[in-house]
Order: C-alpha cells, then sequence, then structure tokens
C-alpha cells in the first residue's frame, strides 16, 4: 500500500491538532520549558557577579548572594524541568491513545476488499510503530522546539548584551547551520519513509512464522523463513543505517562551525580593542553562554530528525484514516421478518484489470428455503453469498431482502438478521462462553447459552473440559479440535438466532464423526431459517430445497438433487466425480 507524499508543512499541522485539546497541559509545560530555558541564561548571567563581585572586588554581599542564587536557580531547572517534561509526556501519550484508537476503528470499518490487498503485518506496523513516531513529532519534539529554542534567544540575548561586536562572529553561522539543516530534512523524511515500510515487512514475515508455525516444522521451511526474513532485517538495518550516517555527519558538521566560531570570537576578544573594554567577569559570563548554547543547538539539529520520522509516519497513518470507510447510506431498519431474497441482474468484479466473477445472476429464495450453491473452485459460489451481507459491493444490478436493496438498509440492521458458520472458524483468545456469546454478551443469560451449545451438539464437550465454559480456547482456537469449534460456531449463530444462515462448507474439513455431529447442529439450526448453503461435498445438500450450480459466474442449473442428477448435465458430472 503505497502512500502518497503529502506537503511536510501540512502533515505536521494536523499532527498538532491533536495537542490542541490539552491547551491546559501544554500551557504548563511551556511555562516549565520558560522556566527551564531561563536558569541557563540566569547561570551564565550569574557568571560576571561570580567573578567580578566575589573573586576580584571580594564584595562581601556578592559572596553570600551568589551561592543562594545558583541553588535557587537549579531548585528553578529542577521543577520547571520536571513539569515540562511530566505534561509532555503525558500529552504524547493521549495523542497514542487517540491515534491507536481511531486507527483500529477505520480497521473496523473499511471494506472487505481492503484487506483482500493489504498486510496484515504492515497494518500491524502502522498502528504500533507509526502511532508512536507521530507522537514523538506532535509532542516529544516540542519540548526540545519549544524549551531550546527559548534557551537558545536568551543566552543569545546575554552574549549580545555582554558584547554584540563578539555576538556578530557567532551570528554567521546561523544561515550557513540553516541550509544545512534543510537539505538533510529531505533525506529523513524519505529514510523514514523506507525505515516504516520495512517494519511492516519484518512485522508480516514474523506474523506469517508464528501464524503457520506447524506447516513450517511439516514441510522444513525453517531455511527459507530464515532467509526471507534476513532479507527484511537486513533491507531495515540498512536503512537504520543509512539514517544514522546522515545525523552523524550532521551533528560534527554543525559543531565544528560553532567551534570555529567560538575560536574567532576567542582570538578577537584576546586581543585588541574588545580585550580593554570587556572585564573578566563579562568574558566568562559571554563564553559560558556560548558553551552552554552548544547543547540546545546540538539537540535543535538532531530535532529535525525525529519531526521528519512524525511526518513520514503521519503520512501513512492519515493515509488510512482517509480511505472511504463502508458505505452505509441506508435508511430502513430490516427486522427478522424476511419473506425473500432476490439477486436480479447481479454483476460482480472485484478489480477493472480483472475478469468479471458473477456475470447476470438472477436467483429467487422464499422464506425459509434451504438454497444450496455447488460448482468448481472459483465459480462465483462465495461471492455471490458475501453480497448478501454487502462485504462487497456490486457493480450492476440488485439484491434486494422483502423486495428492497440491500444497500437501502443500514448495516446493522441488515448484518444483524444474518448469521454465518464457515469452515475456516474464527475463534477469539478468550473463553468458550465468550466466544459464543459475542456480539450479545452483555445480554444472553447462562440457560440459554446452554440451550444453544445443547442444539449445537456442543454441551457435552465443553462440560468434560477442566474449566467448562470458561475454558480458554488460544489463539484462534487452537486449544479445540477443527469439529469442536465448528460446533461452537453453530452455537454461536443459535445464539444470534438470525432469519438468514450463510453456511460456507461448513462441514468438507471434518472427519465422518465430527461431520455427523456438526451435520446435527446444523440441522436443529437450519429449521424455519432461509439458509444459503455453499457446498464442496454434495452429500451434505442432497436434502437442500434446491441446488444453485454455478460456473464461472453463471448459474448454468437450478433443481433439486433427484431433478439435477436426471437431467446428467453440469450437476450429475459433479456427482460422478465425487461418487464414482
Amino acid at each position: 500500500m503505497a502512500v502518497e507524499p503529502v506537503s511536510g508543512r501540512l502533515t505536521y499541522r494536523r499532527l498538532l491538532s491533536y495537542v490542541k485539546p490539552y491547551r491546559r497541559e501544554f500551557s504548563i509545560a511551556v511555562i516549565g520549558m520558560i522556566g527551564y530555558a531561563l536558569t541557563d541564561t540566569a547561570f551564565a548571567a550569574l557568571m560576571k557577579p561570580m567573578l567580578d563581585g566575589s573573586f576580584v572586588e571580594q564584595d562581601r554581599q556578592a559572596i553570600l548572594l551568589v551561592p543562594l542564587m545558583i541553588i535557587g536557580i537549579f531548585l528553578v531547572r529542577g521543577v520547571a524541568g520536571f513539569a515540562s517534561t511530566y505534561y509532555i509526556a503525558w500529552i504524547g501519550w493521549r495523542v497514542i491513545k487517540q491515534l491507536r484508537g481511531e486507527i483500529f476503528e477505520k480497521y473496523l470499518t473499511l471494506p472487505t476488499s481492503f484487506y483482500d490487498q493489504a498486510s496484515s503485518g504492515e497494518l500491524i506496523s502502522r498502528i504500533t510503530f507509526n502511532s508512536q513516531m507521530v507522537a514523538n513529532a506532535a509532542s516529544s519534539s516540542l519540548t526540545v522546539l519549544v524549551r531550546d529554542t527559548l534557551t537558545a534567544i536568551g543566552l543569545f540575548a546575554l552574549m549580545f548584551y555582554q558584547s554584540w561586536q563578539l555576538s556578530l562572529t557567532f551570528l554567521v553561522i546561523g544561515p550557513v547551520i540553516g541550509l544545512i539543516v534543510a537539505r538533510v530534512s529531505r533525506q529523513f523524511r524519505a529514510i523514514s519513509r523506507s525505515i516504516q515500510g520495512s517494519m511492516g515487512d519484518v512485522s508480516h514475515v514474523i506474523q506469517e512464522a508464528v501464524e503457520g508455525a506447524r506447516v513450517i516444522k511439516i514441510f522444513g521451511g525453517q531455511q527459507e523463513e530464515m532467509h526471507e526474513f534476513e532479507m527484511v532485517n537486513e533491507r531495515n538495518r540498512a536503512f537504520n543505517m543509512k539514517e544514522t550516517m546522515i545525523k552523524a555527519l550532521n551533528e560534527p558538521i554543525i559543531q565544528l562551525l560553532v567551534a570555529m566560531a567560538l575560536a574567532v570570537i576567542v582570538y578577537v576578544a584576546s586581543s585588541g580593542e574588545v580585550a580593554d573594554r570587556i572585564s573578566v567577569g563579562s568574558f566568562m559570563s559571554f563564553i559560558t553562554a556560548m558553551l552552554l548554547l552548544f547543547a540546545p543547538l546540538k539537540r535543535m539539529t538532531t530535532l529535525n530528525s525525529q519531526i521528519q520520522k512524525g511526518i513520514a509516519a503521519g503520512e501513512s497513518l492519515f493515509a488510512i484514516l482517509d480511505m472511504e470507510s463502508e458505505r452505509d447510506l441506508g435508511t430502513r431498519t430490516l427486522d427478522d421478518d424476511i419473506e425473500h431474497i432476490e439477486y436480479r441482474g447481479v454483476h460482480l468484479r472485484y478489480d477493472e484489470d480483472k475478469p468479471t466473477v458473477l456475470k447476470q445472476i438472477d436467483l429467487h429464495i422464499a422464506r425459509g428455503e434451504t438454497v444450496a450453491f455447488v460448482g468448481e473452485s472459483g465459480s462465483g459460489k462465495t461471492s455471490l453469498v458475501n453480497l448478501l451481507p454487502r462485504l462487497y459491493e456490486l457493480d450492476s444490478g440488485m439484491v434486494l431482502i422483502n423486495g428492497h436493496s440491500v444497500q437501502g438498509y443500514t448495516l446493522q440492521s441488515l448484518r444483524g438478521q444474518i448469521a454465518t458458520v464457515s469452515q475456516d472458524v474464527m475463534l477469539f483468545n478468550d473463553t468458550i462462553a465468550s466466544n459464543i456469546a459475542y456480539g450479545s454478551r452483555d445480554s444472553i443469560d447462562e440457560q440459554t447459552l446452554h440451550e444453544a451449545c445443547k442444539a449445537a451438539h456442543a454441551h457435552d464437550f465443553i462440560s468434560l473440559l477442566p474449566d467448562g465454559y470458561e475454558t480458554l480456547v488460544g489463539e484462534n482456537g487452537v486449544m479445540l479440535s477443527g469439529g469442536q469449534k465448528q460446533r461452537v460456531a453453530i452455537a454461536r449463530a443459535l445464539l444470534k438466532n438470525a432469519p438468514i444462515l450463510i453456511l460456507d462448507e461448513a462441514t468438507s474439513a471434518l472427519d465422518t464423526e465430527s461431520e455427523r455431529k456438526v451435520q446435527q447442529g446444523l440441522e436443529a439450526l437450519m429449521k424455519g431459517r432461509t439458509t444459503l448453503v455453499i457446498a464442496h461435498r454434495l452429500s451434505t445438500i442432497e436434502q437442500a430445497d434446491r441446488i444453485v450450480v454455478m460456473d464461472r459466474g453463471e448459474i448454468v442449473e437450478v433443481g433439486t438433487h433427484r431433478e439435477l442428477l436426471e437431467r446428467r448435465a453440469h450437476y450429475y458430472k459433479l456427482h460422478q466425480l465425487q461418487f464414482r
């Protein structure tokens, strides 16, 4: 997923908008920064009375006051430093929390087609790594920007006050530093984009290795995976080292320029008329201010890389936030009184450069009817059924429920009347009870939950587990067998009690005994419901009211099991292939 470059200024302005709601905390932080910045100037200014008054003139008042002033300066510095650091960090983590929340919410509303093309590792990297970079640019970098800018201004004002002639020498290097910073800004942002992209690749490879651990072990793919990880890991290292090299060259060049200015100042101050007009205390105050100026200048040069990282990360996050969510313009509410479903002249193509998936589909499904869809892989069975809950948007034609287009219903009410059980059951790393009651866990009592499990033939095996319904199933139900996961999914669908049921090859991967129990659960689930069945095993759909045979995106036959066998056409050939 490539991200189109956007103006850095516009992106950074958008990042700063996340800080605006926390004006009060930011004001406290800025006051702390001002106090912190003033202490550097105050300490440098203290050099004059300390040297001229205490050591040269032996002023008793100066001897007493200067130590107290030193303690006071560092007391103020400590309090101000704590206030600025704490509140900026507080704002920063608020921004991270808000950004992650917005991105996660966006992930939940993006169309299904987005996930067909996206890398899950990259999406995870954006919400974790990139959001941290954005927060640093929007909050932590402001500490350096505000505090060090104020410190530099205060120290330079003191230098100018002590000797404007010497200060002019220092001004010469300002434009040169500015040119260097501007030149490396573009490089930092480009490299940061590459680093963030490579982090997404690293996350993706790790996720595939973790999820496919069993396949890797069985097929001996360890070396292949190590090679793949080595490539993306090395790419990430190379980009980071390139950034480090630019940063490492940037700092000493600027410091060398400052040192050259310092050398000239020391030479001028030590000879000629300037040396006659400036006292020892004033000169030491000037030099102290200049030396203290090094640290903020150094931090301000590295600040640029942090801001550019944040801008690059912000571009990737805002590209997600600016994507169009699923269109939910419907105004009708679909209730559970489903009279009929109709596909009328439906055409579907996922991408413009790919062939049409569905062509001129016309189909009418009556209330309570069980309709099975069969055909070779890629014939369009799943695509056709996925149009009903609007997981994809069709190109032309209409899908209607009770005579109204599904696009006219709100997504929540439409999907609220549909339950599904698929071959690949998705279970969350939670208890069995929470997985069964998913989406309605607050309104389900224990007795209703148990009744659904009994109807799904799941209660018996759940009761034998050490913690019963409170047993944790592990990531994606890894602690359960395939048949057990299917029965949990059937119980979940029973508990939802939706009038429309979608079964997507729900028994195709099961052994005979598991299939028998799951089939019993499915029969209980299908009673009184309008059911759309995607079937690979033809033996499971012989009792269907109608069987729709599909081939290359078109409906080629419709009829009962017996009728289709008698025609000796497409369905007959599929049946012969399976049962010969």
